[in-house]
């Protein structure tokens, strides 16, 4: 049963802006903080950014901070990240996962339980 559905990634040049959204279920947007996550060939899975579900706090990795921006819209059920600035040290698989608690909000790949399928992220002239 998938409970994470990235949308579609994309192609986008130094400098520019891209979108991802994750639509989830209602129980797991109230129960679960969402996080973003990119991996590359050769290396971890990273956190990037994670909202929390009760109070819509969020926090990013230093890397992208000022930069990413994640925010949720529940009455679509979607957390998206929005993606400012882009590098080319961006470029990557990204995944949005789910991890249990309403009041935590971890950058851990190893507290997340739920995952998407991932989309992939390209940043290149």
């Amino acid at each position: 049963q998938v409970q994470l559905v990235e949308s579609v990634g994309g192609l986008v040049q130094p400098g520019g802006s891209l979108r991802l959204s994750c639509v989830a279920s209602p129980f797991l947007l109230h129960n679960y903080a969402i996080g973003w996550f990119r991996q590359v060939p050769g290396k971890e899975r990273e956190g990037v950014s994670c909202i929390r579900s009760s109070d819509d706090s969020t926090f990013h990795a230093e890397s992208v901070n000022g930069r990413f921006t994640i925010s949720r819209d529940n009455a679509k059920n979607t957390v998206y990240l929005r993606m400012d600035n882009l590098k080319p040290e961006d470029t990557g698989l990204y995944y949005c996962a789910a991890s249990w608690g309403r009041f935590q909000c971890p950058l851990q790949t190893t507290t997340y339980d739920k995952w998407g399928q991932g989309t992939q992220v390209t940043v290149s002239s």
